[in-house]
Protein backbone atom coordinates (compact mmCIF):
# COMPACT_ATOMS: atom_id res chain seq x y z
CA UNK A 1 0.00 0.00 0.00
CA UNK A 2 1.30 3.99 -0.56
CA UNK A 3 0.35 6.21 1.85
CA UNK A 4 1.14 9.97 2.37
CA UNK A 5 1.62 11.25 5.40
CA UNK A 6 2.98 13.92 7.61
CA UNK A 7 5.56 14.12 10.61
CA UNK A 8 5.74 14.54 12.95
CA UNK A 9 3.38 11.12 13.12
CA UNK A 10 0.52 11.02 14.92
CA UNK A 11 0.14 7.79 17.29
CA UNK A 12 -2.97 6.66 14.32
CA UNK A 13 -0.81 7.15 11.42
CA UNK A 14 2.52 5.13 12.77
CA UNK A 15 -0.77 2.36 13.85
CA UNK A 16 -1.95 2.07 10.67
CA UNK A 17 1.50 1.12 8.70
CA UNK A 18 2.07 -2.05 7.88
CA UNK A 19 5.57 -3.79 7.38
CA UNK A 20 5.93 -3.43 3.43
CA UNK A 21 3.81 -0.32 3.02
CA UNK A 22 5.28 2.36 0.96
CA UNK A 23 5.08 5.52 2.17
CA UNK A 24 5.88 9.51 1.10
CA UNK A 25 6.77 11.37 4.11
CA UNK A 26 6.22 15.34 4.11
CA UNK A 27 7.16 17.46 7.30
CA UNK A 28 10.20 17.85 9.58
CA UNK A 29 12.47 14.85 9.97
CA UNK A 30 15.83 15.06 12.62
CA UNK A 31 18.65 13.48 11.89
CA UNK A 32 21.45 12.06 14.01
CA UNK A 33 23.82 9.18 13.65
CA UNK A 34 26.39 7.62 16.55
CA UNK A 35 28.37 10.36 18.01
CA UNK A 36 24.89 12.56 18.33
CA UNK A 37 23.29 9.81 19.72
CA UNK A 38 25.86 9.44 22.36
CA UNK A 39 25.43 12.75 23.15
CA UNK A 40 21.76 13.04 23.75
CA UNK A 41 21.96 9.79 26.39
CA UNK A 42 24.84 11.73 28.12
CA UNK A 43 22.43 14.88 28.15
CA UNK A 44 19.40 12.34 29.13
CA UNK A 45 22.04 11.23 32.01
CA UNK A 46 22.49 14.41 32.95
CA UNK A 47 19.05 15.72 33.48
CA UNK A 48 19.85 18.27 30.57
CA UNK A 49 16.78 18.37 27.30
CA UNK A 50 17.37 16.85 23.76
CA UNK A 51 17.85 19.23 20.98
CA UNK A 52 14.78 18.48 19.57
CA UNK A 53 11.41 17.45 21.10
CA UNK A 54 11.59 13.23 20.39
CA UNK A 55 7.61 12.95 20.92
CA UNK A 56 5.41 11.82 17.67
CA UNK A 57 9.06 12.70 15.57
CA UNK A 58 11.32 10.82 13.41
CA UNK A 59 14.87 10.62 13.39
CA UNK A 60 16.47 9.82 9.88
CA UNK A 61 20.50 8.09 10.93
CA UNK A 62 22.22 10.30 7.96
CA UNK A 63 24.87 12.05 7.66
CA UNK A 64 25.02 14.18 4.04
CA UNK A 65 27.60 14.82 1.91
CA UNK A 66 28.09 18.96 1.15
CA UNK A 67 25.56 20.67 -0.50
CA UNK A 68 26.92 21.47 -4.28
CA UNK A 69 26.04 25.37 -5.23
CA UNK A 70 22.30 25.71 -5.71
CA UNK A 71 21.41 22.53 -3.39
CA UNK A 72 19.95 23.09 0.18
CA UNK A 73 22.04 19.75 0.99
CA UNK A 74 24.15 17.05 -0.63
CA UNK A 75 23.93 13.51 -1.11
CA UNK A 76 21.43 12.24 2.00
CA UNK A 77 21.57 8.82 2.16
CA UNK A 78 20.49 6.40 5.13
CA UNK A 79 23.48 5.07 7.31
CA UNK A 80 23.32 1.39 9.10
CA UNK A 81 20.29 1.47 11.64
CA UNK A 82 21.48 -1.52 13.98
CA UNK A 83 24.58 0.97 14.94
CA UNK A 84 22.16 2.98 17.24
CA UNK A 85 20.41 -0.17 18.54
CA UNK A 86 21.56 0.73 22.04
CA UNK A 87 20.01 4.30 22.14
CA UNK A 88 16.68 3.49 20.06
CA UNK A 89 14.76 2.11 22.97
CA UNK A 90 15.24 4.45 25.42
CA UNK A 91 14.58 7.16 23.20
CA UNK A 92 11.34 5.21 21.44
CA UNK A 93 10.38 4.82 25.77
CA UNK A 94 10.25 8.76 25.44
CA UNK A 95 8.19 8.76 22.70
CA UNK A 96 9.86 8.81 19.29
CA UNK A 97 7.79 7.50 16.59
CA UNK A 98 9.94 6.83 13.94
CA UNK A 99 13.39 6.16 12.66
CA UNK A 100 14.93 5.85 9.25
CA UNK A 101 17.71 4.04 8.41
CA UNK A 102 18.94 1.18 6.16
CA UNK A 103 19.48 -2.78 7.49
CA UNK A 104 18.34 -5.11 10.09
CA UNK A 105 17.25 -4.26 13.94
CA UNK A 106 17.78 -5.94 17.65
CA UNK A 107 15.19 -7.99 19.27
CA UNK A 108 14.92 -5.13 22.05
CA UNK A 109 14.49 -2.54 19.48
CA UNK A 110 11.78 -4.65 17.79
CA UNK A 111 10.38 -4.52 20.95
CA UNK A 112 10.56 -0.89 22.03
CA UNK A 113 8.73 -0.32 18.64
CA UNK A 114 5.80 -2.57 19.58
CA UNK A 115 5.85 -1.24 23.28
CA UNK A 116 5.67 2.52 22.05
CA UNK A 117 3.15 1.94 18.76
CA UNK A 118 5.91 3.30 16.83
CA UNK A 119 7.78 2.00 13.55
CA UNK A 120 11.13 1.79 11.56
CA UNK A 121 11.61 3.08 7.88
CA UNK A 122 14.25 2.03 5.08
CA UNK A 123 15.41 4.51 2.74
CA UNK A 124 17.15 2.75 -0.12
CA UNK A 125 20.93 2.37 0.43
CA UNK A 126 23.15 4.02 -2.35
CA UNK A 127 20.35 6.57 -3.53
CA UNK A 128 21.13 10.36 -1.52
CA UNK A 129 21.20 12.51 -4.52
CA UNK A 130 17.97 10.91 -5.27
CA UNK A 131 16.75 11.45 -1.61
CA UNK A 132 17.98 14.85 -1.34
CA UNK A 133 15.64 15.85 -3.52
CA UNK A 134 13.35 15.06 -1.57
CA UNK A 135 14.39 17.76 1.33
CA UNK A 136 13.36 21.33 1.03
CA UNK A 137 15.83 23.14 3.80
CA UNK A 138 18.04 21.63 6.36
CA UNK A 139 19.58 23.28 9.55
CA UNK A 140 22.11 22.23 12.12
CA UNK A 141 20.35 22.64 15.31
CA UNK A 142 22.86 20.93 17.81
CA UNK A 143 26.95 19.21 18.15
CA UNK A 144 27.96 21.25 14.85
CA UNK A 145 31.22 20.07 15.83
CA UNK A 146 30.50 16.98 14.68
CA UNK A 147 30.60 17.85 11.39
CA UNK A 148 28.02 15.29 8.97
CA UNK A 149 26.99 13.65 12.19
CA UNK A 150 25.24 16.93 13.63
CA UNK A 151 21.83 17.06 14.56
CA UNK A 152 19.85 18.61 11.76
CA UNK A 153 16.32 19.88 11.13
CA UNK A 154 15.09 18.52 7.66
CA UNK A 155 12.32 19.52 5.84
CA UNK A 156 10.99 17.67 3.60
CA UNK A 157 8.45 16.84 0.53
CA UNK A 158 7.43 13.24 -0.18
CA UNK A 159 9.96 11.60 1.25
CA UNK A 160 10.33 7.98 0.08
CA UNK A 161 10.71 5.28 2.46
CA UNK A 162 9.46 2.01 2.98
CA UNK A 163 8.49 0.07 6.34
CA UNK A 164 10.10 -2.29 7.46
CA UNK A 165 8.84 -3.11 10.96
CA UNK A 166 5.73 -2.06 12.03
CA UNK A 167 3.50 -1.13 15.56
CA UNK A 168 2.76 -4.86 15.85
CA UNK A 169 6.50 -6.22 15.38
CA UNK A 170 6.30 -7.66 11.58
CA UNK A 171 9.94 -7.04 10.03
CA UNK A 172 9.94 -7.43 6.53
CA UNK A 173 13.09 -8.02 6.43
CA UNK A 174 11.96 -11.40 8.30
CA UNK A 175 8.60 -11.98 6.24
CA UNK A 176 10.29 -10.92 2.62
CA UNK A 177 13.39 -13.50 3.59
CA UNK A 178 10.85 -16.19 4.54
CA UNK A 179 8.39 -15.82 1.39
CA UNK A 180 11.15 -16.01 -1.07
CA UNK A 181 12.81 -19.15 0.72
CA UNK A 182 8.93 -20.68 0.15
CA UNK A 183 8.46 -19.29 -3.53
CA UNK A 184 12.19 -20.60 -4.65
CA UNK A 185 11.65 -24.22 -3.56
Amino acid sequence: MVKYLHVPLSEEDAQSLRAGDYVYLSGILYTARDAAHKRMCEALEQGKELPFPVKNNVIYYMGPSPARDGRVIGSAGPTTASRMDKYAPGLLDLGLKGMIGKGKRNCAVREAIVRNGAVYFAAVGGAGALLSKAILSSEVIAYDDLGTEAVRRLEVNDFPVIVVIDSTGEDLYQTASSQYREEMQ
